[in-house]
């Protein structure tokens, strides 16, 4: 790869040969892919990019670390809208909000831009065989891109994980392993399982090549700004993967002249599980904490890309924000009738946690905002359903029909 240098640990400097099946250093720390700026300067451009016709992540290709041959994974992935969402920002007292939708991905999340690189590299590595441990998102992303590469997959999620993600695991026809017990104990049980039978690794913080398809969200989103860097981008966080992948790729953009400054980040968990933005709110080193609250896939006690998590928000002069269940059940509401966005808990919180700093006076009025919803609500209709409540349920009946809407105070 002549854009690449080199992987390097982000823990203790060392160097690696940018291999297409890298996993941790030696040290333990996570590594990070390290780009030839100065080549790609040389032979990128935006007029390159604004004449090519794919919309895909794979358009930002001078930007990625895969081969020049390696063929590209067949689903569509990438390429999400970015809608203006201007009803919303004056409720919420910004000059401008934008929502990247990236639940409109192949299976419906932005993980799957994360599990297309996965595939990529699996076919350099001549693996047939992908795993992961997921609480739901990165799995089905997982087994329908490598279903539609032809590649199989075993999938580890705990017994936690809705319903309609586990459906789509059981559609796409991977191996489903469901573990009774926390996420920690299904990364460990997955962590086993893949180096006892060799399989290719999918699990985003051990694999540094899984963050380099997440950054793609936030290259997207400055090509779709004109290049225009906004003041502040949101993003709900779990495990530290896509908030680092999102920061990677604004700094590449940095780095090359396309973007002439850099957001700041907002970083945004729940209440019941915030191991990372406690670890920056005290300034002590991050502790593990119970997994409590409805948004599953931010649900990660442990997190296991840690390092390159906190680094993004402190590097960004971010934010920190955690919403409770209820506060996230009601963006959820929010982007639905302002925006006609279908955002499931976890994809919603991003916007949740963005709320709640505009009510405390913490983002000025004057602020530019893009808030990334990262999964479909389809993904978890229950607690859609509990969210906003149950259908008027009547007889075919026009009498009861009106008693109806009287009693739920609807006047049509």
């Amino acid at each position: 790869m002549k854009n690449v240098k080199h992987a390097k640990c982000v823990r203790c400097g060392r160097i690696y040969a940018a291999a297409p099946d890298l996993t941790s250093c030696a040290c333990g720390g996570i590594l990070d892919i390290v780009y030839d700026y100065d080549y790609i300067r040389s032979t990128f451009t935006k007029d390159d990019l604004a004449q090519r016709r794919d919309s895909t992540m794979w358009r930002f290709r001078e930007l990625l670390p895969v081969e020049e041959d390696t063929p590209l994974p067949p689903l569509r992935v990438g390429g999400s809208p970015l809608y203006e969402a201007d009803a919303l920002a004056q409720e919420l007292g910004l000059a401008k909000l934008y929502i990247k939708d990236d639940g409109i991905n192949p299976t419906a999340s932005l993980k799957d831009r994360a599990s297309a690189m996965a595939v990529a590299k699996a076919r350099e590595a001549g693996a047939q065989v992908i795993a992961c441990s997921s609480t739901g998102n990165a799995a089905s992303s997982l087994a329908g891109n490598a279903a539609a590469a032809g590649l199989s997959t075993y999938i580890f999620v705990p017994s936690r994980a809705p319903k309609g993600k586990v459906a789509q695991l059981m559609t796409f026809g991977a191996t489903v392993v469901s573990v009774q017990g926390s996420y920690e104990d299904t990364f460990e049980l997955s962590r086993a399982a893949i180096e006892k039978w060799g399989w290719y690794n999918r699990n985003a913080a051990i694999n540094p090549y899984l963050s380099e398809g997440k950054k793609t969200v936030g290259l997207e989103i400055m090509e779709q700004l004109n290049w225009a860097a906004p003041d502040y981008i949101a993003v709900s966080v779990g495990d530290g993967c896509t908030i680092a992948g999102l920061w990677k790729g604004l700094k590449d953009l940095h780095a090359i002249g396309f973007i002439d400054r850099l957001p700041r980040l907002i970083s945004v968990q729940a209440e019941g599980c915030c191991p990372l933005n406690r670890a920056i709110e005290t300034g002590e080193d991050w502790r593990p904490m119970e997994e409590n609250t409805l948004a599953d896939s931010i649900a990660v006690g442990v997190p296991r890309n840690a390092d390159k998590a906190l680094m993004a928000i402190r590097e960004s002069d971010g934010l920190t924000v955690n919403v409770s269940d209820q506060e996230i059940m009601a963006a959820q509401k929010l982007l639905g009738r302002r925006c006609g966005v279908f955002g499931e808990p976890a994809g919603v919180t991003g916007t949740a946690g963005l709320k709640k700093l505009c009510q405390a006076g913490r983002i000025p009025s004057d602020a530019v905002v893009v808030s990334v919803v990262t999964g479909s609500g389809l993904k978890d209709v229950a607690n859609a359903i509990a969210a906003c409540g149950e259908p008027i349920s009547i007889p075919g009946d026009m009498a009861l029909l009106e008693a109806a809407f009287r009693q739920a105070g609807i006047r049509a």
